[in-house]
């Protein structure tokens, strides 16, 4: 518990952010994020809205020190923050979107029950035989997250096959999620059609600067663009990796995991070996962030 709070009390920028998350949502989403219950906090229809709360308090407070942005890009939920960074979608537009979407996909879950699992040890090559191997129902590839790291996603018996094939493939550990449905996967079509009636009202105009899709991993520059893709994501599969290499090859030197956790700054460790990536999250990560800038 506690998410953002000290954010919030360090930084007014911070304390905007979620005052302003409480009066678009008509509810305290701040409480929650800071005192729970957990259960409901870790719901999809609140993580979403919470997780996007979190990562633009985090920008708010640290954007006049970030310069020039090359490009932005975000893991699944993430793409709706970066491309509130990128200006194509108001904070309080984006908000409406994923409590939404968290919303939509929850019932998609419950309609058609789902499940997903991570795979370790196998090519991106032994996971598509994997999942074309399977016969009693859907597996997908659903995270593409690092050389080696991915995650299936489908109805439960495709995934339960799916799993003991990933077994016998040769896989390191294979373990199901504790998720509610069967995100990025065609399990997903139903939510994918109420985002797109959502996102058709909302407002997006060009980013600012490229935001690389999750669907494509291939840069973004348009509002109309961004649209499509952020609806085609839920059925998609997420190729995280890829877009880590399509930011290197653009020439980005550093980067920057604004929000909750440190799960991207981990990933790089792999995806881009070498290149600083800096988690920023809490008070103690901005202030050591400000001073990096301020000795460089």
């Amino acid at each position: 518990m506690g998410m953002a709070r000290p954010l919030a009390r360090a930084h007014p920028e911070a304390a905007r952010v979620l005052e302003e998350a409480d009066d678009v949502l008509g509810f305290s989403l701040s409480t929650l994020m800071a005192e729970g219950p957990e259960e409901e906090l870790t719901a999809t229809r609140n993580a979403q809205p919470a997780i996007l709360a979190h990562s633009v308090a985090v920008l708010r407070t640290v954007e006049d020190r970030l310069g020039p942005i090359a490009l932005a890009a975000g893991h699944s939920l993430g793409e709706f923050s970066a491309h509130v960074a990128a200006g194509t979608l108001s904070f309080s537009g984006a908000l409406e979107a994923v409590r939404l979407r968290g919303e939509l996909m929850f019932q998609a879950g419950q309609k058609r029950p789902g499940a997903m699992a991570a795979v370790l040890g196998l090519d991106d090559d032994a996971l598509a035989r994997v999942c074309a191997g399977v016969t009693e129902g859907i597996c997908v590839p659903a995270n593409f997250n690092s050389a080696g790291q991915t995650v299936v996603s489908g109805d439960v018996a495709g995934v339960e096959q799916g799993m003991q094939l990933a077994q016998d493939a040769g896989a390191r550990r294979v373990v199901r999620l504790n998720v509610s449905g069967a995100f990025h996967s065609p399990l997903m079509a139903p939510a994918a059609e109420g985002l797109g009636a959502k996102l058709e009202a909302v407002e997006m105009s060009d980013p600012g600067f490229p935001v690389v899709s999750n669907v494509t991993a291939a840069p973004v520059s348009s509002g109309v663009e961004a649209r499509r893709l952020l609806v085609e994501q839920l059925t998609s599969p997420v190729q995280w990796a890829k877009s880590v290499e399509t930011m290197l090859e653009a020439g980005v030197d550093r980067f920057l995991e604004l929000g909750p956790g440190s799960v991207l700054t981990g990933l790089n460790r792999r995806n881009a070996k070498g290149v600083p990536c800096i988690s920023l999250g809490e008070p103690a990560d901005l202030e050591s962030f400000a001073r990096e800038d301020d000795d460089a």
